[in-house]
């Protein structure tokens, strides 16, 4: 490919596409604290929101469903019309899950013009000896020339809940961990699977599903957390060699950085098992 990871992921992907919401690019702060509080402002997490005074029902717990940037914003615009840096009550907030705040990071950097992109895979921050089913954005730190994760999730109520004692805006190495590397640790039999998943979803099959998503997050394509494609027909024990060489090979690529960039698209490209829905993209 004759282009570069940072200028691939500077531009948009099928679901982050802006739109006629590139008139937002205005309200977006510069720092990404602020970036992050400003997504406070404006969304609110399905699992936190009746701790946080704010019950809700089937219609609004619906939002997450919605699979684009634009009909995020078109859905956040009917519930208040009012600019993104005005306070909105709770009521008013986009209800989305850690998906959905990674998809709003990811898409307002890139409407700044900083390389980003959504990240899956498992957080060890939310339960004690569990890695908790999770996604975080990933950018371009154009001053030091790296990629840094952010967790655009965690507002001052979840860091307090959670007891987050690190930087959240620079998530360090071992707190977040790639779904690549996930595998790779129940294959080599370090961790019991059923640490891996959330609520009663769990083990083998939940991290070769983030897997997926994260390879497809690499190629610009967030999926939703309950879309099933893939190898995801099959049970753990149903997988061939051949499934599990190429699965095995996925997590190694997807965790090599920018040097696997070719073969992060390629991968893609050349198993057809892997590609979405194309009706997931729209």
């Amino acid at each position: 490919m004759n282009i570069s990871p940072q200028d691939y992921y500077r531009e948009p992907g099928c679901l982050t596409v802006p739109d006629k919401f590139i008139f937002l690019k205005q309200y977006l702060p510069d720092d990404i604290p602020s970036l992050c509080k400003l997504i406070h402002n404006i969304a609110i997490h399905i699992f936190w929101a009746e701790r946080m005074g704010c019950p809700l029902d089937g219609i609004r717990q619906s939002d997450v469903q919605l699979r684009s940037f634009k009909r995020k914003m078109e859905r956040l615009f009917e519930l208040d019309d009012t600019a993104l840096n005005i306070r909105r009550d709770n009521g008013k907030k986009l209800v989305v899950n850690c998906r959905d705040i990674s998809l709003l990071m990811t898409t307002f950097l890139r409407m700044k013009g900083i390389p980003a992109r959504c990240r899956c895979g498992f957080a060890t921050y939310f339960i004690p000896q569990k890695y908790e089913d999770h996604w975080i954005c990933e950018y371009w730190d154009i001053e030091k020339q790296q990629w840094k994760m952010v967790d655009a999730q965690m507002d001052e109520y979840q860091m307090e809940a959670l007891k987050i004692n690190f930087d959240v805006h620079d998530v360090p190495l071992g707190k977040f961990i790639p779904a690549g590397r996930a595998w790779q640790l129940i294959r080599q039999n370090k961790v019991d699977p059923q640490k891996f998943g959330i609520f009663k979803y769990k083990g083998e099959m939940f991290i070769v599903g983030n897997m997926q998503r994260d390879l497809l997050a690499l190629n610009s394509i967030e999926l939703l957390p309950w879309d099933l494609w893939g190898y995801l027909n099959k049970r753990y024990i149903q997988l061939t060699q051949p499934d599990l060489k190429l699965l095995d090979e996925m997590a190694v690529i997807t965790q090599l950085g920018d040097s696997a960039f070719p073969m992060v698209r390629s991968m893609v490209e050349n198993n057809p098992v892997l590609r979405p829905k194309q009706t997931w993209l729209t």
